[in-house]
């Protein structure tokens, strides 16, 4: 069964042209960057919700399309989940709702892959606090859009990582 929408994407508000938030706001937030850089901007923000709306331009140059799949460049399911993860990890960051130096998966439950994402497409992305440990553990509910339908879904949990954690002396 198909989750009901975590934000009303009809909003006339979404401003794709002028994001609340570009690529350059983001790298304030957000750590990643080349490769690993997977969103676009970011269009809504809802205190009140606690949560986001953001997008991924996909484009023809992405690192993943010369391999998945040779003549269909299909969004590999890994990369569309971290899409949804950095746009949680923004929202967590930026209103401070996990210490650490960084955020990291916890895990993810429920996710399901609806229809496929592909070169020269908008990905849309929602991203909901769904449960709050404040400083310690935040679950986010997310979803992902192409063209008004629901590509894929799922929960996922961020956790704080710090610089100095290591893991059997490493």
């Amino acid at each position: 069964m198909r989750p009901e929408a975590l934000f009303d994407i009809s909003q006339p508000n979404l401003n794709f042209d002028k994001p609340l938030y570009d690529i350059n706001e983001m790298r304030k937030i957000n750590p990643q960057r080349h490769e690993m850089e997977q969103l676009t901007g970011i269009v809504h923000i809802d205190r009140e919700a606690n949560g986001l709306i953001g997008f991924k331009d996909v484009t023809e140059d992405e690192f993943w399309i010369q391999g998945h799949m040779p003549g269909f460049p299909l969004m590999p399911g890994v990369v569309m989940c971290e899409c949804a993860a950095q746009l949680a990890g923004f929202y967590a960051r930026k209103f401070e709702l996990l210490a650490g130096d960084f955020l990291g998966f916890g895990g993810m439950n429920d996710v399901r892959f609806r229809l496929p994402v592909l070169p020269k497409q908008r990905l849309l992305l929602m991203a909901k606090v769904v449960e709050i440990r404040v400083k310690r553990r935040a679950e986010f509910a997310f979803q992902g859009y192409v063209n008004d339908r629901m590509v894929f879904s799922g929960n996922m949990i961020g956790v704080p990582i710090n610089r100095d954690s290591k893991v059997d002396g490493v």
